[in-house]
């Protein structure tokens, strides 16, 4: 199981946000991580233009986004966007992607939020075929009509990773992409829904063996503490319980909110929680650092504290 990094979310100062992307970029390659897993969030910086500022000031590590909701862009537009990212990422760059939530495409956006597995699979057509280019990108299906001279070249075919929740969506997820990348899914979900499903139909497609990335909160603390780290992570990471997509997937697994999720209390204890995860099938982990503390050095002393127990960790699963 390789360990990666999630980079980019902390809201506000975005005057300094380009600069602490390449900072964190800089570490979590410095640190040995395998990857690092930028989120898209309604109303925080664009995902793909993070990946590329952090692109260009690391050389090894793969960057991710975790996830791009297809809905408000067209995949050519989204094809562009990734071939030009990926040529500064010089083939770095994993795409994730996701049909995102009720509350972000209707509420936030007005846009139709309908048949996911259908919208996802005839966008696939076309962003399947624009990402192999350069050439003309001629598809007709049940939702794109799409005829257009694409001319820009792939360094390196680029990975595609769904946010596959249900069943239909992991078939999909199975057949056609590189695999899953998960928010909310515990271990029994992972080994008793999610990992069953998608090398099921990885393996029935002729296609590798499927990579599950499994995003979860982390804290290295006292065992006194792990109280005080769950409450924190339920108070700045429960935005998403609400989702009926989350729900559904909270259902199939031991967890009930997303502190349930939280890898926290001592080394030994945050290590036993990551094996766990390995032991259920995941092949990725993508760490959100949750730092805990009443003022703002406590904060930067618990966050370099889990930093560096990560960092000391890498190559140990």
């Amino acid at each position: 199981m390789r360990i990666g990094v999630m980079i980019g979310p902390e809201r506000g100062r975005y005057d300094s946000k380009v600069d602490r992307l390449r900072r964190d970029g800089r570490w979590a390659e410095e640190a040995g991580f395998a990857s690092i897993w930028v989120p898209q969030i309604p109303d925080e910086f664009d995902a793909l233009t993070a990946v590329t500022v952090i692109g260009a000031e690391t050389e090894r590590i793969e960057i991710g986004t975790a996830v791009v909701p297809i809905q408000p862009r067209h995949p050519i537009a989204l094809a562009q966007q990734t071939l030009s990212t990926q040529a500064v990422c010089k083939g770095r760059l994993a795409l994730g992607l996701g049909v995102s939530h009720h509350w972000v495409i209707e509420e936030m956006l007005g846009l139709p939020y309908e048949k996911q597995a259908t919208t996802m699979d005839a966008y696939l057509d076309v962003l399947e075929v624009a990402l192999a280019g350069p050439g003309p990108v001629d598809v007709e299906n049940s939702m794109f009509t799409v005829h257009n001279p694409l001319d820009i070249t792939d360094v390196t075919p680029t990975p595609l990773l769904l946010a596959a929740l249900g069943p239909r969506m992991l078939r999909i997820a199975g057949e056609r992409t590189d695999g899953t990348i998960l928010w909310m899914a515990d271990e029994r979900a992972i080994e008793s829904h999610i990992a069953p499903k998608l090398v099921a139909a990885a393996e029935g497609a002729g296609r590798p063996a499927p990579r599950i990335v499994a995003g979860i909160p982390v804290c290295v603390c006292d065992d006194d503490q792990v109280d005080v780290a769950v409450a924190r992570t339920n108070r700045i990471l429960a935005e998403a319980e609400v989702s009926p997509n989350y729900q559904s997937l909270l259902d199939r697994g031991d967890a009930k909110e997303v502190g349930d999720l939280l890898a926290a209390g001592s080394e030994a204890s945050v290590r036993k929680r990551f094996q766990s995860f390995a032991d259920a099938g995941v092949t990725d982990l993508s760490v959100r650092v949750v730092p805990i503390g009443d003022t703002r050095d406590e904060l930067i002393a618990s966050r370099d504290r889990t930093r560096d127990f990560l960092t000391a960790l890498q190559g140990d699963f």
